[in-house]
């Protein structure tokens, strides 16, 4: 085998390898594309006290903004047992208490129309393990997942580390048409041209990946709309993955969701399979817990077997239920205050854009703002959102942009805003210092460009040398 060099700007050498695998150079080459802003946050974080010139992590979503609450309900005393079963290896699939549970709590907040049946869930350490595992078992590789973009960046790496799997974006367009009554509208003729696209290039979809509350846009799909996709996904036989990780992140009164679960009658229930986790609606995404709801049995049986890779510990499964069946507390205490600080958050934020001149996408759902800073690009290309990414990683600052969504636009950023008020605050000063300093630049560039111009043009033309000719 031959070796393969690559080299990236936070490194100080290149990396050579003689010891990996083509497939584990590629995975370590993978890795440190995808997470080396958020390994370099990880080795110097921002601290109020203790370092204050540490990164401020408004790219990852991250849900801060009821640490405390939970730290609170996880230290009392029905979370402290410990029983003998719970120190020894787990049900691949989950624990059956806590499979029981997941149940219970999606046919509760889902609204689901019958019980949902607890042998029907799956449980893994995490939504991502959850879809990469999914992967594994509805696609072999080569093949392809339609996913309607911008769209949760994690899904390239998930779907590419194991499973070899590859996605086809559908594009979706900011611009308001005709046939866009809203940005980044997602339509049942945009799916069927990106379907026959994969076709003509000689890709085999086997699936539709949808995000509802949607993943950075903030959208949450009507019933209407949701129907039209599953009916398109028939239509082809595709499977549909709904990923409702925000299902209980929406935090204006005024929108609805509505999980599919809910739906009476699925076009294909058999090829419908739903992810749900509690680290975005709950804060507690180190607990690393992902459910799968799935009526295809086979589905389930085969997802099951990855729990010998990814199972949970058998203590935080017994949090976990503990945590899922406290009806009284989620509703009475800690959603009231945890939709009560979404909406504090994303106003304080949405008015420092407004402030700024920063178009946004004003959404009432998830942890984040689609924001538009294509006016600080120049020109406004995908190179010139790469330097401006790294102007605000220079000020200790992350964002995400545009690009690690898939997002067919340069100039788009996702902005976490569920942080607790002190980052949040910083966070904005470091964002507004940047775009300051940007415009700047901008300034200075257009001037000089103005002088070269008035140079050139005032400068005499120089006469034409005479042409000698032979006598």
């Amino acid at each position: 085998m031959g070796q393969m060099f690559y080299q990236e700007s936070d490194f100080e050498n290149t990396v050579i390898s003689y010891d990996l695998s083509n497939r584990g150079i590629d995975i370590s080459a993978l890795y440190h594309l995808s997470f080396q802003d958020y390994n370099t946050y990880q080795g110097n974080k921002y601290h109020k006290d203790k370092n204050t010139l540490g990164y401020i992590n408004l790219g990852t979503s991250e849900n801060k903004l009821c640490t405390d609450l939970l730290a609170e309900r996880l230290s009392q005393s029905d979370m402290t047992y410990i029983d003998e079963d719970l120190l020894q290896y787990t049900d691949w699939r989950g624990q059956p208490f806590l499979r029981k549970e997941v149940a219970r709590f999606l046919t509760f907040y889902c609204k689901t129309p019958e019980f949902l049946d607890p042998e029907n869930v799956v449980i893994l350490n995490g939504h991502s393990a959850v879809f990469s595992a999914l992967a594994m078992v509805l696609c072999d590789p080569g093949e392809a997942f339609l996913v309607p973009t911008p769209s949760y960046g994690g899904f390239a790496f998930s779907t590419h580390l194991y499973a070899k799997v590859k996605l086809v974006p559908v594009h979706l367009e900011s611009q308001v048409t005709e046939a866009n009554g809203y940005p980044f509208q997602l339509t049942v003729d945009k799916l069927e041209q990106a379907l026959l696209g994969a076709k003509i290039e000689g890709k085999k979809v086997r699936g539709l990946v949808l995000i509802n509350p949607q993943n950075p846009l903030g959208d949450v799909y009507s019933q209407d709309s949701m129907m039209e996709y599953l009916e398109f996904a028939k239509k082809y036989n595709l499977h549909v993955i709904v990923d409702e990780m925000y299902m209980l992140s929406v935090f204006d009164e005024a929108i609805t969701f509505h999980s599919v679960l809910s739906m009476k009658s699925l076009p294909d229930p058999n090829k419908t399979h739903v992810i749900w986790g509690t680290s975005k609606d709950f804060c507690i995404s180190g607990f690393r817990f992902g459910a799968l709801y799935t009526h295809n049995r086979e589905v389930a049986s085969a997802m099951s077997s990855f729990g010998y890779l990814h199972s949970i510990s058998g203590i935080a499964q017994y949090k976990l239920r503990q945590l899922l069946q406290d009806r009284e507390w989620i509703d009475n205490v800690y959603l009231p205050s945890y939709h009560f600080r979404l909406q504090e958050a994303h106003r304080y934020v949405t008015h420092k854009l407004k402030a700024l001149k920063v178009p946004f996408l004003n959404r009432g759902s998830g942890l984040y703002v689609w924001i538009n800073l294509k006016q600080y690009l120049d020109p406004c290309t995908f190179e010139e959102e790469l330097l401006l990414h790294h102007r605000f990683l220079d000020h200790k600052l992350i964002l995400s942009p545009g690009k690690a969504f898939m997002c067919k636009e340069p100039g788009w950023f996702r902005l976490i805003f569920a942080a607790r008020p002190h980052l949040l605050r910083s966070g904005m000063h470091r964002f507004q210092q940047v775009l300051v300093e940007q415009e700047q630049e901008h300034r200075v560039k257009q001037l000089e460009d103005a002088m070269k111009e008035e140079v050139s043009t005032s400068q005499p033309e120089t006469p034409a040398s005479p042409v000698l000719r032979k006598s």
